[in-house]
């Protein structure tokens, strides 16, 4: 690209409004919304605005899906994020994986509210369960890539033990000292079966080696961490680090890169079967030694941290070539004329379909070759054309959307797309291609702002606002005659509303910036009402749930509002008037904001006509104190209300719904500020107050279980119905037609219902055909009386409520007849003492 350069000090500079566009504006004119809190969106993201109306859905999609994987896990935790939108086995504490982290912390840095990216940065390292290492991923790299969106140094100071922490467990685990890189194998990358692994014994995670991508991102973390300690005053250890970067650097390119293919391949590092050899690269050995082939789009990672010198360009003529990568809705991950080269009609296989991580990783990569190399291979529209290729393959029934992998060349996420898992799936990024690439907002560690945009020279038009960009308020507008956005013609850097820069033309456009003294910014509000399990406390209950819906959705510190997957509860069918749900919180706690997130469907559950906030006090409900002004219930969005001088250990919130329909809730929040909720801090000792729920803590048996399941897993408060996770008891492989799980409170109680969280895979483990609930007298087991059971016939992925006689026992055994041949499953089961 031209390298044009203004530089304009901040000498005078006249000022504007500091927002540019219309934000409820943009928002509001797109139709496939499902949440819709305006307020959040105003308050939290940049706002985007140009002539390509995909670019702009694709956008805001990106940020709304966010918003689906944004998770509050505890009071001590905070905020982190998942991956996929259920939570896997395989994922850490409150569903997070390691491998996307680099991406996602990428997007939320531009999040104005720095609670959440603080948060989930610190998470890695301070979160009991994190599992950072898990696969590879470039955090000390993303935490650097964040400081220089916010220039907080508290904040790097705070951060540069765990970067390193992460690098010494890099080193401990996966250096090589002979080869002097790192290793590791593709299904590590999160790129399973791949075309190296195809050529071992082990085709789903085989061949361990020295990769581009590991090892690229090892590099900008030595790189990181040498720039963080030079800013934070330490400069042996900035020298120590820099040269690791640069040694390693040297290795990449010696070892990785094929002068005679012209790319970056990955090297085995052990002898492998059919010939392969360690030491040689793809397809320099084996079956098929001397493949001209074997690129896979893995190759241009090292561009995605600026890693290669000048002179290894000519890779990227590969790129928007047909015969190699470029697909209708590609790129693909391996060149389209390689032996090995498969669109694989099921997930998991990276051998050609186009998968949203790589692409991403490429449009980085590409972005930094056009500002940061003399080259002539690739160009500001060809950034644009993979751009609007990425764009348009995150559709699904004409709306935006994304799944795990995509055939190239039809755009299908089919056999990648799983139900209740793969929805709208967070591994990839979007939000930072436009603002670093796009509009070329480039952040940089010192006070400048340097704006290179690669958007199309034919654009008469587009603006960036509402930036938070080392502290201050900026926006970025293109404006070819003046006439969009009415405050003068060519580009426009504002910064505070305040002109600092003007171009005539798209160029790189540098302005100081004046440095701010940042103070320790506040840990927010805590959210108290969360328990992702593992604690007795706080306890939801409710006076119904509705069938297809759980009351452990209520509290799980997601929210999202579409019907499938669910993350509901509502009143559906009730037999009541009104309809209450009570947080418990087992002690006092001061609680200053309820938040309540509404449904709101086309047809069924609505927000309420209204709804009452009471306070335990005193052995008693009564009203809690709020201001007086009353904003009406509205659904798919927060509704914050205030309360004054709250300290209690319940709430509870009683519903009258609208004629016609039910009540619905994604998620209740209680918000309590003080020292009392500090992220990082230990969790407090649990309160001392008996759960109401008698199954916490209880003994429990089964008559049998299966190798793959745990029985105490039932009472743990953690709830996961999908297939992908392994919170549960089955009775997969018993011989009998009827099995029980028993459950001793070992002291005598009155109950009053009993919840079963029931599990199935709709293969071998299904709803069974029927549970009875039995309890003992002191001398044998007898049925207990049923009074009403929800929903009537037992079914699996939601709560199944069964209301019984109250009866004083101290055991409960709940016996499942199998639907044969399929046996019974439950995640989790909630034994509430009478009057709960």
């Amino acid at each position: 690209m031209r390298r044009a350069l203004l530089l304009l000090a901040l000498i005078a500079p006249f000022p504007m409004a500091a927002q540019v566009l219309d934000h409820r504006a943009l928002l509001t004119r797109e139709t496939w919304w499902d949440n819709k809190d305006w307020a959040w969106y105003e308050s939290h993201i940049p706002f985007f605005d140009s002539p390509d109306k995909e670019i702009n859905s694709t956008y805001y999609y990106r940020w709304e899906l966010v918003t689906k994987h944004l998770t509050y896990g505890s009071p001590e935790s905070g905020y982190t994020f998942s991956e996929f939108i259920d939570r896997p086995f395989w994922s850490g504490a409150f569903g997070a994986i390691s491998c996307p982290l680099g991406h996602q912390l990428y997007e939320v840095r531009w999040l104005r509210d720095g609670v959440i990216t603080r948060d989930f940065a610190k998470y890695w390292f301070e979160t009991p369960g994190a599992e950072p290492r898990s696969y590879s991923n470039w955090y000390g790299d993303a935490i650097f890539a964040t400081y220089m969106v916010n220039n907080d140094t508290s904040f790097l100071r705070r951060m540069l033990p765990h970067m390193e922490t992460q690098y010494n467990g890099w080193v401990a685990e996966r250096w090589d000292s002979t080869a002097k890189m790192f290793h590791w194998d593709g299904m590590h990358d999160g790129m399973e079966t791949n075309i190296n692994s195809r050529q071992t014994v082990d085709e789903f995670a085989g061949a361990d080696g020295y990769r581009p991508t590991i090892n690229a991102y090892l590099y900008a973390d030595e790189l990181a961490i040498s720039k963080a300690a030079a800013i934070l005053g330490q400069p042996a250890k900035a020298r120590l680090f820099a040269a690791k970067a640069a040694d390693l650097k040297q290795r990449v390119q010696q070892q990785l890169w094929d002068p005679k293919r012209e790319f970056f391949f990955h090297q085995n590092r052990t002898d492998e079967k059919d010939g392969i050899k360690a030491g040689s690269l793809t397809y320099q050995t084996g079956k098929y030694a001397g493949n001209p082939h074997g690129r896979e789009q893995i190759g241009y990672v090292p561009w995605q941290f600026n890693l290669p010198d000048n002179g290894y360009e000519a890779a990227w003529k590969f790129l928007m070539d047909t015969a190699y990568f470029a697909a209708p809705f590609g790129p693909l991950t391996v060149e389209r004329h390689d032996p090995l080269f498969l669109i694989s009609k099921t997930c998991c296989v990276w051998s050609g379909n186009a998968w949203p991580y790589a692409t991403t990783q490429t449009l980085v990569a590409m972005a930094n070759l056009l500002n940061n190399y003399k080259q002539n291979v690739v160009s500001k529209s060809d950034y644009y054309s993979l751009l609007r290729t990425y764009t348009l393959s995150q559709r699904k029934d004409g709306k935006p959307y994304i799944a795990e992998a995509a055939n190239p060349d039809n755009g299908s996420f089919a056999g990648h797309d799983s139900p209740y898992h793969s929805e709208h799936y967070f591994h990839s990024g979007y939000t930072d291609l436009i603002i670093t690439g796009l509009v070329g907002l480039r952040p940089r560690a010192d006070d400048s702002l340097e704006v290179a945009p690669l958007a199309p020279e034919s654009w008469a038009y587009f603006a960036l606002d509402n930036i938070s960009y080392h502290g201050h308020d900026v926006a970025i507008m293109w404006d070819k005659d003046g006439t969009r956005y009415k405050r003068g013609a060519g580009l426009t850097l504002l910064v505070d509303g305040k002109v600092v820069a003007r171009s005539p033309r798209l160029a790189r456009t540098v302005a100081k910036l004046p440095r701010l003294a940042f103070e320790r910014a506040s840990i927010g509000a805590r959210n108290v009402a969360v328990n992702n399990g593992h604690r007795a406390y706080p306890l939801i209950t409710t006076s119904y749930s509705a069938p297809g819906t759980s009351p452990h959705w209520l509290n799980d510190g997601q929210i999202w509002y579409h019907q499938a997957p669910p993350n509901r509860w509502t009143t559906a069918g009730s037999p009541n008037a009104t309809d209450w749900v009570i947080v418990d919180f087992g002690e006092p706690r001061r609680v200053q904001e309820l938040v309540l997130y509404f449904l709101d469907d086309s047809v069924g559950a609505k927000p309420p006509a209204s709804y009452k906030i009471e306070a335990w006090q005193n052995g008693a409900w009564g009203p809690v104190a709020m201001p007086r002004i009353f904003v009406p219930p509205t659904g798919r969005q927060a509704n914050r209300i205030r309360l004054i001088n709250t300290t209690t250990a319940k709430l509870r919130v009683t519903f009258t719904p609208r004629k016609g329909a039910s009540v619905g809730l994604a998620e209740i929040q209680a918000l309590g500020v003080g020292p009392e909720f500090g992220i990082g801090q230990a969790p407090k000792e649990p309160p001392k107050t008996p759960s109401p729920n008698l199954a916490w803590g209880a003994a429990v048996t089964a008559s049998f279980t299966s190798t793959f399941d745990k029985t105490g897993e039932v009472n743990d408060m953690a709830v996961a119905f999908t297939r992908a996770s392994r919170n549960r008891w089955t009775a997969f492989g018993s011989p009998n037609a009827m099995d029980w799980v028993e459950l001793d409170f070992q002291r005598a109680a009155k109950i009053g219902s009993v919840e079963l969280y029931l599990w199935g895979d709709d293969r071998g483990v299904k709803a069974p055909k029927r549970v009875t609930i039995q309890y003992w007298d002191g001398t044998d087991w007898r049925d207990a009386m049923v009074h009403a059971q929800v929903p009537a016939e037992p079914a699996v992925s939601m709560v199944n409520t069964v209301t019984i006689m109250p009866v004083t026992t101290n055991k409960v055994r709940v016996r499942f007849t199998h639907n044969l041949p399929a046996v019974s499953g439950m995640t989790e089961i909630r034994i509430l003492e009478a009057g709960q």
